[in-house]
C-alpha cells in the first residue's frame, strides 16, 4: 500500500496549510508564546516557516544540484512583526508554489535526503506547512482537523523520512528486538517498526550512536509484539510531539511499546 498523493494534491495542500497558518496568526501578538515550540514566539514561528519556503522556492526554480549552491541562498531577514511577517511568508509561499507548479517532480534537485528530485520537494513541503500550520493554531487557541490522506501520508513521511532516513556519514543498522504493528483507524494504514541503531560520527565530529528504526516495505499482516493505533491525525500528531485530538490505543508487550515510545521522543526537524 502506497500512501503517497498525486504531486498535484501535494501541492493544493501546500497552499491550503500555508493560508490557514498566515490567518491562524493574523491577530496573535509578536511575543505570544508557541506551546509546541517553546523557546519560540509567533513572530520567530512565522519567520521560520517564511525562511524554510524562500530555501526551497530557491532550490526548485534553480534548480540547485550541488550542496554549495544550496548553502549560499540568502535568507531572508526577519519582519519587525507578525503582520509585517506574514506578508513576506505569503510571498514566499507564491513563489514556491509557482516553482513547484511549474516543474516536473522528476527534475533533479537538492535535497538533504536521498530522494534528489523536485518530487521530494513537493512531499516535504506539503507536512512542513501542516505540522507548523497546527503550532500556528495551537498558538492562537485554535485547531482545525488535519486531511486523513495528508495525515496517513504524513505518518509514513516521518517513519520513512524523518525518523527512518540515514544521513550518508551514518549508517542504521537492525538490531535483534520486537516488531509493532502503528495502525490508522480511520484510513485502514498500517506500518511495521523494527528496532535498530543509528551510528556515525557528522562532518562536525559529533559521535551518535542511538535507538532507531526501520520500516518494513509493507505489512505482511503477520504476529507482532504490540499495536499502536489512533487516527492519521493523532499518530501523525505523536510521532511529531504535537498534542492529539484522541488517544492513542497501546495493545501488547511494554518493553516494545517503550522501545518505540523511546525512539518517537528523540527530537526531529
Amino acid at each position: 500500500m502506497t500512501t503517497r498523493l498525486p504531486f498535484a494534491s501535494y501541492l493544493d495542500h501546500l497552499r491550503i496549510e500555508s493560508e490557514a497558518f498566515a490567518v491562524a496568526l493574523t491577530d496573535v501578538p509578536d511575543d505570544r508564546q508557541v506551546p509546541t515550540c517553546p523557546d519560540w514566539t509567533a513572530l520567530d514561528l512565522a519567520h521560520h516557516l517564511t525562511e524554510v519556503q524562500s530555501f526551497w522556492a530557491a532550490v526548485v526554480s534553480g534548480p540547485l544540484l550541488t550542496d554549495e549552491a544550496a548553502e549560499d541562498v540568502a535568507k531572508p531577514a526577519p519582519a519587525a512583526s507578525v503582520p509585517a511577517q506574514l506578508k513576506d511568508l505569503r510571498a514566499a509561499s507564491a513563489r514556491l508554489a509557482a516553482a513547484l507548479a511549474t516543474t516536473p517532480a522528476d527534475t533533479p534537485a537538492w535535497t538533504w535526503s536521498t530522494e534528489q528530485t523536485v518530487g521530494f520537494t513537493f512531499r516535504r513541503q506539503a507536512h512542513e506547512a501542516l505540522v507548523h500550520r497546527l503550532d500556528a493554531q495551537l498558538t492562537a487557541g485554535l485547531r482545525t482537523p488535519v486531511d486523513p490522506a495528508l495525515a496517513t501520508d504524513g505518518v509514513d513521511e516521518a517513519l520513512r523520512v524523518m525518523f527512518g532516513g540515514c544521513p550518508p556519514w551514518g549508517q542504521i543498522t537492525p538490531v535483534a528486538g520486537p516488531t509493532v504493528r502503528l495502525v490508522t483507524s480511520d484510513t485502514g494504514a498500517s506500518w511495521l517498526i523494527s528496532p535498530a541503531r543509528f551510528t556515525g560520527t557528522d562532518p562536525d565530529g559529533t559521535a551518535y550512536d542511538d535507538p532507531d528504526i526501520v520500516v518494513a516495505e509493507s505489512d505482511s499482516g503477520g504476529d507482532v509484539a504490540a499495536t499502536i493505533t489512533g487516527t492519521a491525525e493523532d499518530l501523525l500528531c505523536w510521532l511529531w510531539k504535537r498534542p492529539t485530538v484522541g488517544t492513542l490505543s497501546h495493545t501488547g508487550d511494554e518493553s516494545a511499546l517503550a522501545a518505540i515510545s523511546q525512539v518517537v521522543a528523540q527530537p526531529i526537524n
